[in-house]
């Protein structure tokens, strides 16, 4: 009789990592402007600047995470969204693992605790739907470098990024309107709703040399919006959280809230490159960009929560675990296929720096 027990799989989350406690926010500011794929500069300028950026925003970023209570909310909710993910994949022998890019648990402890978990397969799973160099490619250079130190030789699965996957898309889109209707059943009927799809920023520099991060935000906003089925919807797309002197994705999202208030219309904010509430959705979107908003004279302000463990959001993420393994070992889009067009060549199916003979060192 075939043996019929489940895979042993380990799946890795990763994500950014946040300070747990007010000690953690100086060592976390450093791992941050100490990571090549943020601060693009020779490592001699790079040790210099990082440092010099980490002290300048210490202060600010310590009073951040005081406003949440001392520390970021991001880890615990990984950790429930891991143990939904584990729920939702009923047929493997599953445990997901939580590898954070900037604060504990990092890609080492991960790695050594699946090694010694023993599984017949890893897959890589980023809590990043659009990809960037900076983020995915970052975490995924991290983990090839930790699996290797740990001495993790199982065959492993990748998916880079999964901007428009229906799961995901329809948890934004379900919030989104729900929120849209309710507010405009308030608002007075002369006041018109704008939503502002706010992403993280970049340096445009990154983009121009081939980061596919504005374009599969463009990718994952055009599916809400066809989800949505709303044609007379008033909508644009904006950029957070700028860190550097650079120039850096525009409109910004405090640009944004200053048209609206010489508009004369309400604000719906949806933060659709997060999938989990943390210092920039908070404290930057519900208290400084709200302050902002009201000081302007803004006649609403409102938030779409992150999609956290959301039902469908969680679906998509265990469906794309089960069709990913059905392909050969290795990193994919989240259709099995490459999805960016080919000017972007930062795209990790193209960049040796991500490719399968580097996440996978036992190949």
């Amino acid at each position: 009789m075939p043996d019929e027990r489940p895979r042993r799989l380990a799946i890795v989350l990763f994500n950014l990592g946040a300070p747990d406690h007010a000690e953690a926010v100086r060592p976390f500011l450093h791992n941050l402007f100490s990571d090549p794929a943020i601060l693009r500069v020779p490592p001699f300028i790079r040790a210099i600047l990082g440092r010099w950026i980490a002290r300048a925003r210490h202060k600010p970023a310590t009073e951040n995470y005081a406003r949440l209570g001392g520390r970021s909310p991001l880890f615990d909710l990984t950790r429930a969204q891991a143990a939904a993910l584990e729920a939702a994949l009923p047929e493997f022998a599953v445990r997901c693992f939580i590898a954070m890019r900037y604060w504990h648990p990092m890609s080492d402890a991960a790695a050594r605790a699946v090694r010694a978990w023993r599984p017949d397969q890893v897959m890589l799973l980023p809590l990043y739907p659009q990809y960037s160099s900076t983020t995915g490619g970052s975490a995924f250079v991290a983990w090839r470098e930790a699996a290797a130190s740990a001495g993790l030789a199982a065959p492993v699965h990748a998916i880079c990024c999964y901007p428009t996957e229906p799961g995901y898309i329809g948890a934004v889109t379900e919030m989104t309107k729900t929120l849209y209707e309710a507010k405009r059943r308030e608002l007075p009927q002369s006041v018109p709703v704008r939503i502002l799809f706010s992403a993280h920023g970049l340096p445009k520099a990154i983009i121009r040399a081939g980061d596919p991060y504005e374009w599969q935000i463009h990718q994952t906003v055009a599916a809400i919006l066809s989800a949505w089925g709303e044609t007379k919807l008033d909508w644009a797309i904006c950029y957070q959280s700028r860190a550097t002197p650079q120039e850096w994705l525009s409109p910004s999202t405090d640009a944004e809230i200053e048209r609206a208030a010489r508009d004369g219309v309400a604000v719906m904010v949806v933060p659709v490159a997060f999938v989990s509430e943390h210092s920039e959705t908070l404290v930057e979107l519900d208290i400084d960009y709200r302050a902002l908003a009201e000081r302007l004279g803004v006649p609403g302000y409102f938030r779409v929560p992150a999609p956290a463990t959301h039902p469908s959001f969680i679906a998509g993420l265990a469906g794309m675990v089960r069709a990913e393994l059905t392909r050969p070992w290795g990193l994919h889009g989240m259709a099995g296929s490459r999805i960016c067009p080919l000017h972007h060549q930062l795209c990790p199916q193209l960049s040796s720096q991500t490719g399968t003979e580097v996440l996978c060192p036992a190949s």
